[in-house]
């Protein structure tokens, strides 16, 4: 279910990034973060729908990959996740929404795993979190709460929170805070391929090894992305390790087979679907050097 969120919020990051507003923002309190678009004041880049729509298949959502996690056979462990008392630590604009990314990613994991005994805490790290980067209001967290004190809401939690994420969503694009969309997109896909290099380091499984391989086609795009904010420093060192990750990839090979077409009955119409078969090639030290390079990532962002 959060692959809409993943969806809906990379999509925002693809256009509203080259559609930022350029004017001066009015004067806030000292005391009061923000991460002004007018950061970006030269001619706007281009991406085409068809582009974005193809890195937006290629991203694993959270909720995707604690599925793919919860199928090795791994037992849940909380260790991996950020941990919610660390919330007060965030005190910029910049931190804050990108760790509102990695707690989604973990609300993800926790509810695959049914475990309603530690979704309020987390519920309460993405309340603090959405209110500091002034999108608390689209999360009725008395709702969330009541739902996540029962495992058998998880799944109606899971839903609001979606619609939640969506409505933020629209806002944020509203009020031209790309930006912020592509931090919350950036932490919630760092943190799902940290937890899942956690897996792999344990039971070497190679459909979540190959999960994990498979984004290297995402990269460049959101370098594109992260790079047309570079004039903030924070997004420039962002960017920097981003292009350290991409070195670690740059050793991965895939080459795409055209396998048999697949027949599908939808409301009653048959419907050919082309299917195509993925050839990942990577070594050890290859996986190895990765997924040192996702830890080096999340390090500095829940940090």
């Amino acid at each position: 279910m959060l692959r809409k969120i993943s969806t809906a919020l990379f999509i925002l990051a693809g256009f509203q990034v080259f559609n930022a507003c350029t004017t001066c923002q009015t004067q806030k309190s000292k005391d009061e973060l923000t991460l002004p678009d007018s950061l970006v004041s030269d001619a706007p880049l281009k991406l085409s729908e068809e582009l974005v729509g193809d890195v937006v298949q290629n991203i694993s959502s959270p909720v995707e990959m604690a599925a793919l996690i919860k199928s090795t056979g791994v037992e849940f462990s909380q260790k991996v996740l950020n941990n919610p008392d660390k919330v007060t630590d965030y005190n910029t604009s910049f931190k804050r929404a990108l760790n509102l990314g990695v707690f989604s990613a973990d609300l993800g994991y926790i509810n695959i795993f049914d475990k309603n005994n530690i979704v309020v805490s987390y519920l309460l790290s993405i309340k603090n979190l959405a209110e500091g980067i002034k999108v608390g209001q689209f999360f009725d967290f008395n709702s969330l709460k009541r739902l996540a004190t029962n495992s058998n809401n998880l799944d109606s939690l899971m839903e609001i929170s979606v619609s939640s994420f969506n409505k933020m969503d629209s806002y944020l694009r509203e009020q031209n805070r790309s930006n912020v969309s592509t931090l919350i997109i950036t932490g919630a896909w760092i943190e799902g391929l940290y937890i899942a290099s956690n897996v792999v380091e344990q039971t070497n499984n190679k459909e979540l090894s190959d999960r994990i391989l498979e984004q290297k086609d995402i990269l460049d795009i959101l370098l594109i992305i992260l790079n047309n904010y570079n004039k903030d420093e924070n997004f420039a060192n962002l960017a920097s390790q981003i292009e350290k990750l991409k070195e670690a990839y740059s050793k991965v090979k895939i080459t795409t087979e055209v396998g048999e077409p697949k027949r599908l009955e939808k409301d009653g119409v048959l419907i050919i679907v082309q299917n195509e078969i993925s050839h990942i090639e990577a070594s050890p030290e290859t996986m190895k050097a990765i997924m040192q390079e996702i830890k080096n990532i999340r390090q500095s962002i829940i940090e």
